[in-house]
């Protein structure tokens, strides 16, 4: 069997599935144009805080005897089969695009170093998007690298992402510091703080999009047989994991916020990247490039490592195929890797457009996830305190997902992604038939 993760590999497993792409893009193309600086780090701040009270309904859930699964093992346990299904389905939808997603977003990475260098062989145009054989095959080569390291054992993949996050964290840092002497501190007051006050609107389009932003906190209760170290200590460092989180992602927005205002910000493909690029030239711009590897390699890794454990205890229970169940003689997960690999694969051949819209349901589907995991910790706790938190924690989750359906919403989903939450809604349903027809064959049989 495998040897167990670290305090180090515990903490580096969440915190880089935490800070992925979307903390390098989303300033340009959607903080600063839509909520500016202030409102955008107070939806910030306010999601954070509604996540740490979700979070104390996971570690309740942590003092419970759950195998791997995290999650779907939890309700399984305490609401049954069905429940545990939805919870599973929905999981799966959400780590699972994410692998795509931080894939997809090394050919960006670099186009900015070189220029149209992957734009070679171009296969077809999807969504207005074009797809290059180069770029397609530069996603799946870094698929395939963390595939591999998954098969040699979790703790192998433990050791590089953190080295990983260990980059990440210092050249965001030290980026943020070099470009508050470089910029123009007169022009950014101008643009985000002359004029600027607190907007609802603007604030709750990040609050509805942090279980989007944050997903990778709940690592933990896919890694309970893997951790050498306390449930207490891990929930900690969750904790801890969401507020680096929230700095980074703010630091990030600022550092964006000192190059340009909202409209030129809105205009760039990365508007972090040029920024850094045109204020503290090549050293800058490849520390950050260091910094978005490392975000979106730590990504891969994370969700790859979360998104295994969760379809291998699936398939454990015959909630999908059994053989996605299978562990090896030395604890790895060899099919489960495969299968999301394989998936994974396919899926960055449809371009980032299209990708964009699956993880625009990230957030739908990690709000379901924490519903149910704070509705039941509401129903099963005996101290009125973590009675309390576990039915603010599902209050705050059904909030997310309304902010998120409901049509008026400032935050809710575009048309795309609405489509793809039913088309993944009906594969479910199928599974979902196809599993209880199982288990009544199997209560007749008894």
């Amino acid at each position: 069997m495998q040897k167990k993760l670290g305090p180090g590999e515990v903490f580096a497993i969440l915190l880089g599935a935490i800070i992925g792409w979307g903390s390098f893009m989303l300033p340009g193309s959607q903080f600063l144009y839509n909520s500016g600086v202030i409102n955008t780090s107070i939806g910030l701040f306010c999601g954070t805080m509604a996540i740490i009270v979700i979070e104390r309904s996971y570690w309740y859930m942590l003092q419970q005897d759950i195998d791997e699964g995290g999650e779907f093992s939890y309700i399984l346990i305490f609401m049954g089969r069905k429940n545990a299904f939805i919870v599973g389905w929905f999981l799966f939808l959400a780590y699972l695009s994410l692998v795509p997603l931080n894939a997809t977003a090394f050919p960006l990475v670099i186009d900015k170093l070189f220029p149209g260098i992957l734009n070679v062989g171009y296969l077809y145009t999807i969504a207005g998007d074009p797809i290059y054989l180069g770029e397609a095959l530069v996603s799946v080569l870094i698929i395939l690298f963390f595939m591999a390291l998954n098969l040699k054992g979790i703790k192998q993949s433990g050791k590089a992402q953190f080295i990983i996050v260990a980059a990440l964290v210092i050249c965001v840092l030290a980026v943020f510091v070099a470009m508050l002497f470089q910029a123009d501190l007169e022009t950014f007051r101008e643009n985000y703080i002359d004029n600027n006050s607190f907007n609802l609107g603007q604030v709750l389009q990040v609050v509805a999009i942090t279980p989007f932003l944050f997903i990778g906190f709940d690592a933990v209760p896919q890694l309970v047989k893997d951790m050498g170290i306390s449930r207490r200590k891990a929930s900690l460092m969750a904790v801890t994991s969401l507020l680096i989180g929230m700095g980074c992602y703010i630091l990030l927005n600022f550092t964006t916020a000192l190059a340009y205002g909202p409209e030129e910000a809105k205009s760039l493909d990365w508007a972090l990247g040029s920024g850094v690029l045109e204020h503290l030239g090549l050293i800058g711009f490849l520390m950050l490039v260091i910094a978005l590897g490392s975000a979106v390699s730590g990504g891969i890794n994370g969700f790859m490592i979360c998104s295994t454990k969760l379809i291998c205890s699936m398939g454990r229970q015959n909630i999908l195929p059994r053989q996605v169940g299978r562990i090896t003689e030395r604890g790895i997960l060899r099919n489960a890797i495969l299968a999301v690999s394989v998936i994974s694969i396919f899926a960055c051949f449809f371009g980032r457009e299209v990708v964009t819209w699956i993880v625009d349901m990230c957030s739908f589907g990690a709000a379901v996830t924490y519903f149910y995991v704070c509705l039941n910790t509401f129903r099963i706790a005996r101290s009125r305190p973590d009675r309390i938190l576990g039915f603010i924690g599902a209050m705050l989750a059904f909030l997310f997902m309304l902010l998120l359906i409901v049509p008026s919403s400032p935050a809710a989903l575009s048309r795309p992604a609405l489509i793809f939450l039913s088309v993944w809604i009906i594969v479910g349903a199928y599974f979902f038939i196809r599993m209880s027809l199982a288990d009544k064959r199997k209560q007749g049989r008894s």
